[in-house]
């Protein structure tokens, strides 16, 4: 009875979620191994001392955990399990305060549905990024803010926001590495007086593409990020994109061929049709959402415009038809190069596919993008072989053509129509 008791006490839940990790009821598709490598984790023996500080800290009651973070633990997966989180900087409410001067309206640089993001210089001068999180009811930031704190610490890529530390104390709260170029859609559709010529374009398309294909195969957890959208995107003063806001990403198992989620969240404009229809999630979720983004680039529109006309209904007829000049964003006029546009029109192409079989992976995408004439035989997987074989030899045997490095000495060359 005195276990029971301590199990639903306020200060024993969070313990008892993690010491019993390997003994919930995992899903039919895992596997026994992922439940044994999960047992011999010990996973408390790591977060211990996170998890005291939490209960010490925060004035949100522990007796509740949030679905998101349930579903993830019945279901086999552990998002605190390997994260070197105690190596991170915990931030004292009064820190965090002075960074931001109590949270000033004059220092709030971003707002959603999930979070209030501050712009902040702690005592060393180095200028951060504060994400406040304000989503749903105070019990359930905890699951949400363990899921996302986990799921950062385990991330580490040059095209992924970088993580500096957390606070617990008087609320949930991600420091995070300020990038003073702000996000993609802010440049792209905010009026910015910046505009992104076609170069930085190509560069922000590639570096994204090479982080989505790190949370997809790089990691030591496949990472479905959810909520890739152009403001998710921030910029480095280089123009280096960051996948940014992991908090809708989810883990998925090596076993595991997808998710079915039954509650729906995310960006409309970027959500897939399969995720629409039957909640399922799996790479090519994140595959549709940067097809979207690529078309962002392509034609500097919004996912959803004013008027809540879909970019992507809106492009298809012209992608189809190949027709570029009505396509490319009439303020690049016709400053850009040819061959990496057509590249990147061909691959927004293939990540928009109603049928998300028929969508390539990031890996392909990526080879794609650089031009890579190996990505012939990944892409020919996905349409008919003779229209993607005469599509690749235009693109691919222009005289003078050695690889992406001679992008700018190609001239246009004639392209097909792209077929349904």
């Amino acid at each position: 009875m005195e276990a029971k008791d301590d199990v639903y006490s306020p200060n024993g839940v969070l313990e008892d979620y993690l010491r019993t990790v390997e003994s919930e009821t995992v899903s039919s598709k895992a596997s026994t191994s992922e439940s044994e490598a999960q047992q011999n984790s010990k996973p408390t023996s790591r977060w211990g001392g996170f998890v005291q500080l939490l209960k010490i800290r925060s004035k949100t009651p522990l007796w509740r955990i949030s679905r998101s973070l349930r579903e993830d633990i019945n279901t086999g997966l552990d998002p605190l399990v390997d994260t070197d989180l105690p190596q991170q900087k915990n931030f004292t409410l009064s820190e965090l305060q002075t960074a931001t001067n109590c949270f000033s309206q004059e220092n709030l640089i971003g707002k959603g549905g999930y979070a209030e993001v501050y712009k902040g210089r702690l005592r060393d001068g180095q200028v951060v990024a504060i994400k406040r999180l304000t989503r749903g009811l105070p019990d359930e930031r905890i699951g949400d803010f363990l899921c996302e704190l986990g799921i950062m610490a385990h991330v580490n890529h040059p095209n992924t926001a970088k993580l500096i530390g957390y606070g617990v104390e008087g609320g949930m709260y991600l420091v995070l590495e300020f990038y003073p170029r702000g996000s993609l859609a802010s440049l792209l559709h905010h009026g910015s007086k910046e505009k992104l010529n076609w170069s930085i374009r190509y560069k922000v398309a590639l570096g994204t593409a090479d982080g989505l294909l790190y949370l997809h195969e790089g990691c030591r957890r496949r990472i479905i990020h959810r909520d890739i959208k152009a403001a998710n995107v921030l910029l480095t003063e280089n123009f280096e994109p960051q996948i940014c806001d992991f908090g809708l990403a989810k883990w998925l198992p090596e076993q595991w061929t997808h998710h079915t989620v039954s509650k729906f969240e995310g960006t409309f404009g970027y959500l897939a049709p399969e995720y629409l229809m039957h909640g399922i999630v799996d790479e090519k979720t994140d595959v549709y959402a940067f097809g979207v983004l690529l078309l962002e680039l392509i034609t500097g529109r919004r996912a959803l415009d004013y008027s809540k006309q879909s970019l992507v209904i809106w492009a298809k007829p012209l992608l189809k038809k190949n027709n570029i000049k009505e396509l490319v964003d009439p303020s690049l006029g016709d400053d850009y190069d040819s061959i990496q546009m057509n590249l990147v029109v061909l691959a927004a192409f293939l990540c928009i596919q109603q049928s998300s079989i028929q969508r390539p992976r990031m890996r392909q995408i990526v080879q794609l993008l650089k031009g890579s004439q190996g990505s012939l035989e990944s892409v020919q997987k996905y349409q008919k072989p003779s229209f993607w074989k005469r599509y690749y030899v235009e693109l691919f045997t222009t005289e003078g053509y050695n690889g992406t490095s001679d992008f700018n000495s190609l001239h246009r060359p004639k392209q097909p129509a792209l077929e349904p």
